[in-house]
């Protein structure tokens, strides 16, 4: 009754019931220390899903040790006696790493003395595909970390037809198995339950290295004191990528390797066939697949539409288009509330206080605070629209779509993917480039990256086009502002692939490359997931990119209000003595006044020695102070523009637009026409993005050689393109 019962219900309910039953005896973990729990599986198994249902927003980013992967951790409640540190590591399909994501994940399980090793691991399967995702379990195991299996996405396995006994599958396996849905959270508190107690190694082996190779794995696992034999044999496969092994250690299984003439490759080939053989005798005793379908899944149906040869580009071109078109349209409500908001706090100071701090707190932190709260709508909006895009499974359609056309350019077809993430953020996209194995198309794609547009640039964007491009429709369903916004995104990604072709022919590169994409299935967003993603990125951008920002507009409010000596306070005489003489308004004084302090301002005197090499792209010295300070970070511009245009203005000019509007050049007309405004836009287009940017590409290549070399491609680039704009428009 139990294997019918089992088999019949497609959340693996009853399973769970009889798997926790079965661990009553298993004692619970100690209270005193937090648990460390490794998350492991396949892409698109579902392990990014389950992270979030099992730590929420108490989540954190940062790098493993030594090198510059993403680390993901969060602390999960597990009972309320039992909490655990949980880490997301990269999705691999073998512990056998291809890159420097994967290989983070033997340096972290093949090290026992680490204080970052887990307690034990939590194999995420997809109930689907179950074949395929238990090769990484089957190695886990015979590694002898304790280990729990998630089977997950039950709900698509019983839509194909996939019918698994849990219990037979728990027998032969001998670990734990929680049949799950995490999209929904089905299985997640019976799985935190198991995770609270004190569970030992697998009880099955499901591969024996032959009689052979027992003496040279037998050495290598005294030698290091290691627990099983087959942890040793990874060393031998793999001991020249292992990181925390001495160069003396490397010789001593050098020397191991060639006296017993172990050849990896081959070994680890038959390695694989033999387990697929022994996972096929497992799954044929405990899984049957019914094709009660006879019709095309609807994915294949879907696909053959968006991913169509014109269709396909068609409709992603339509997506981005609403993208953008959201970005201004939905935003500009909220981005108004908040700039009130912030005008009124503004107003509220300046009428009941006054003095130097009180200017300070006015001029310098409520303007740069004003200019990174402003901004939150739309960067939320678009890593709205960038979470679904990827939790709906067509961002993956989009890379195979964009793999086509990046060929004829001489990039990878891996490149495609850090050119979009590209579009979110210059720093995470320049890292996702190890997962390209071709050295030089890897160097190609770091070097061309950064031209795609990275949400940094879109307070830059956004206020320069609403400031010179008319709020009116096209076509009757686009807005003119959004079709700007979409040409400039188009104009740094035709840069990036054009610049990838000139540099294939520099270099040379013949090597031909693959691209390998496993695509997941059409699924409805989960709307928890698309909320921690923007959770997340808004967090990462008030708390990183803002703290820069609010900090750089303190000093520059300083530069800006002191000078040399009593340069402000001579400024402030001349002024006035030209005043009486030309009788002005006393308006009209007070604005020269704080003009001509400004300009005698240590600010002032850093920008206009600058300002003779700017002049030709028609910039003044005012920008040339923002093109100085926003390479900390693209978005301090905006925050720079509002320091410098609020000192010394009137209070009622409440928005940067307003104040940028309200400048006049020397001959009283306004200073940003679209010439100039066209003219900075594409100087933002092509210019390197910031400091972080170069350090990442510092890390990843080893060197200064191709950060420097890109940081002047870029630099000249961005300066003949805005020279010829303004040229051409004045």
């Amino acid at each position: 009754m139990a294997r019918a019962t089992l088999i019949s219900d497609p959340t693996g309910a009853a399973a769970s019931a009889l798997t926790l039953e079965a661990l009553r005896d298993v004692p619970p973990r100690s209270h005193r220390e937090l648990t460390r729990i490794a998350l492991i599986g396949n892409p698109n198994s579902g392990k990014s899903s389950l992270f979030n249902q099992l730590t929420g927003l108490n989540q954190k980013v940062g790098n493993f040790p030594g090198v510059t992967v993403d680390r993901k951790t969060g602390i999960s409640q597990l009972t309320a006696q039992h909490r655990a540190e949980i880490i997301d590591l990269p999705g691999t399909y073998s512990l056998y790493p291809k890159s420097l994501d994967e290989k983070v994940i033997t340096d972290l399980l093949y090290d026992q003395a680490s204080d970052q090793y887990p307690d034990f691991v939590v194999v995420t399967v997809d109930a689907s595909n179950i074949r395929r995702n238990l090769l990484l379990f089957t190695q886990l195991a015979d590694l002898g970390l304790p280990a729990v299996l998630a089977l997950n996405m039950m709900d698509v396995a019983a839509q194909h037809g996939v019918q698994i006994d849990i219990m037979a599958l728990q027998q032969e396996l001998g670990v734990p198995i929680i049949p799950m849905n995490a999209r929904n959270g089905v299985g997640i508190a019976a799985l935190k339950i198991v995770m609270s107690r004190q569970l030992g190694p697998p009880t099955r082996s499901f591969y024996e290295p032959g009689d052979d190779l027992l003496p040279m794995i037998r050495q290598i696992r005294y030698y290091f004191n290691l627990h099983n034999d087959y942890l040793a044999l990874h060393y031998a496969h793999q001991f020249r990528q292992i990181s925390f092994l001495t160069p003396d250690d490397k010789a001593y299984i050098g020397e191991l390797v060639e006296k017993y003439g172990f050849q990896a490759t081959p070994r680890q080939a038959q390695e694989t066939i033999d387990r697929y053989a022994r996972i096929n005798d497992i799954l044929l005793n405990t899984v049957t697949v019914t094709r009660t379908e006879k019709n095309e899944p609807y994915s294949n149906k879907i696909d053959k539409v968006l991913t169509h040869k014109v269709w396909g580009y068609l409709i992603f071109f339509g997506v981005l288009f609403m993208m953008f078109q959201a970005v201004f349209a939905w935003a500009s409500y909220p981005m108004e509330l908040i700039d009130q908001g912030v005008t009124w706090i503004n107003q509220l100071v300046q009428t009941n206080f006054d003095g130097p701090l009180v200017n300070l707190l006015t001029e310098g932190v409520l303007a740069g605070l004003g200019g990174v709260l402003i901004f939150i709508p739309q960067i939320a909006l678009l890593f709205a629209f960038i979470a679904v895009l990827e939790e709906t499974g067509y961002m993956a359609r989009v890379t195979f779509m964009m793999d086509r056309i990046m060929r004829k350019f001489g990039l990878n077809g891996k490149s495609v993917v850090p050119l979009i993430s590209g579009v979110a953020c210059a720093v995470p996209a320049i890292m996702s480039a190890r997962t390209i194995e071709n050295w030089k198309d890897r160097i190609i794609t770091i070097f061309v990256t950064p031209l795609m547009s990275c949400s940094a640039r879109i307070p830059v964007y956004t206020v320069l086009i609403a400031l010179v491009v008319p709020d009116e429709p096209v076509l009757g369903i686009f807005n003119l502002q959004g079709v700007a916004l979409m040409g400039l995104y188009l104009l740094g990604f035709f840069a990036a692939i054009f610049s990838a072709l000139a540099l294939k022919l520099l270099l040379r590169t013949e090597n031909k490359s693959y691209f390998i994409m496993e695509f997941p299935v059409y699924r409805w967003p989960r709307w928890k997931n698309v909320g921690i993603t923007i959770v997340e990125k808004v967090k990462a951008f008030v708390f990183q990119a803002g703290k820069v920002i609010v900090a750089i507009s303190v000093i520059l409010w300083v530069l800006a209000s002191y000078g040399p000596g009593n340069a402000l306070e001579q400024a402030e005489a001349r002024v006035r003595a030209t005043a009486a003489e030309q009788r002005y308004t006393p308006e009209y004084t007070d604005i020269r006044i704080a003009s001509e302090k400004l300009e005698s301002s240590y600010a002032g005197l850093f920008g206009r020695t600058l300002e003779p090499a700017i002049r030709p792209l028609g910039f003044d010295w005012k920008i040339g102070i923002a093109l100085i300070t926003s390479f900390a970070a693209r978005e301090v511009f905006v925050g720079t523009i509002s320091t410098i245009y609020s000192v010394g203005q009137d209070a009622d000019m409440r928005t940067v637009q307003q104040k940028l509007a309200a400048e006049k050049d020397d001959n009283g007309q306004p200073f940003f026409t679209p010439a100039r405004a066209f003219s900075l836009l594409v100087f933002y287009v092509f210019a390197m993005q910031c400091m972080s940017t170069l350090a990442v590409v510092y890390r990843e290549t080893k060197g200064w050689k191709w950060p420097l070399l890109q940081l002047l491609y870029m630099t000249g680039l961005a300066y003949v393109s805005s020279l010829i704009v303004y040229q051409l428009f004045k």
